[in-house]
């Protein structure tokens, strides 16, 4: 894993330094702050292949959406990811991309990314109602066996964990938290990505205890721009997922993050393994 970061950077921008090594191509390292049980956090993975794109200087607009397939185990220590543009439209561009270790694909992605301009709009989607994150405390570092969790703040609004009189199956498999980075972080595009990875299996929670599990394939889809993000500024935003179906070793995960204000900030999915 890589070294400790110096104190002036913070451990995610460190977790996510690539180096430009060729045409498309860009290497970076795995980080021991955003370590999962055997392998990189996938959401550190999907921020990293999306670094790519926003440090490629032939990179057009914002992201739009991103959805990354994690193909094969990620070995700790350097990686390269090669991102290339399949299509530049007016304002619209198309890339593929992939993570490699020794030659070997591991990780594949795409995205897309566009020039927003000011339109009309609306919204459907309705923030839960939560009380504010000074009402709950944080979840402690040992929550979660696992290094990437020490890396975050949350402060559970419901589901955080199984009920302890849980028996059989729970209703619902909803998880709410307001959540930020620790040390706190201004959010950009790339921290965004994370979060959407930041909720536990559904499995666990709908079918209280450990099983095997993994996300095969996960799609965020960004609904704010640069300047809202930054409106943030170091704050909380409240995380919302819950799974629809599960059958036949697969079941899916729907997520929302959204602004104290009452903001869509992002909303992704994912389609997860588990072996019952």
């Amino acid at each position: 894993m890589s070294a400790a970061p110096s104190q002036s950077v913070h451990p995610f921008d460190d977790a996510l330094k690539l180096e430009r090594i060729g045409d498309d191509r860009f290497g970076g390292r795995t980080s021991a702050a955003y370590w999962n049980m055997i392998g990189p956090f996938g959401g550190i993975t999907a921020a990293a292949m999306l670094r790519a794109v926003l440090d490629h200087p032939d990179r057009l607009g914002d992201p739009v959406s991103l959805t990354v397939n994690f193909a094969g185990p990620i070995a700790e220590g350097p990686f390269e990811v090669e991102a290339r543009p399949a299509r530049t439209n007016r304002s619209t561009q198309h890339w593929t991309l992939a993570l490699l270790q020794n030659g070997d694909i591991t990780t594949t992605a795409t995205a897309v990314f566009a020039t927003r301009r000011d339109t009309w709009g609306s919204g459907e989607a309705t923030m839960p109602d939560a009380p504010p994150p000074e009402a709950s405390d944080p979840l402690p570092a040992g929550f979660a066996p696992v290094n990437w969790f020490k890396s975050y703040e949350m402060r559970p609004v419901r589901g955080a964990k199984p009920p302890a009189d849980a028996q059989g199956e729970n209703p619902d498999s909803l998880t709410q938290f307001w959540l930020r980075d620790q040390p706190p972080r201004a959010p950009d595009y790339c921290s965004v990505t994370a979060w959407c990875d930041s909720f536990y299996p559904r499995i666990f929670l709908k079918r209280p205890g450990f099983v095997p599990a993994g996300t095969v394939s996960m799609t965020v889809y960004y609904h704010a721009d640069a300047a809202t993000l930054a409106t943030l500024g170091d704050g909380f935003v409240l995380g919302s997922a819950r799974a629809q179906v599960f059958r036949q070793g697969f079941f899916d995960q729907t997520a929302q993050l959204w602004s104290p204000g009452g903001e869509l900030v992002a909303s992704s999915h994912q389609i997860v393994y588990y072996k019952q």
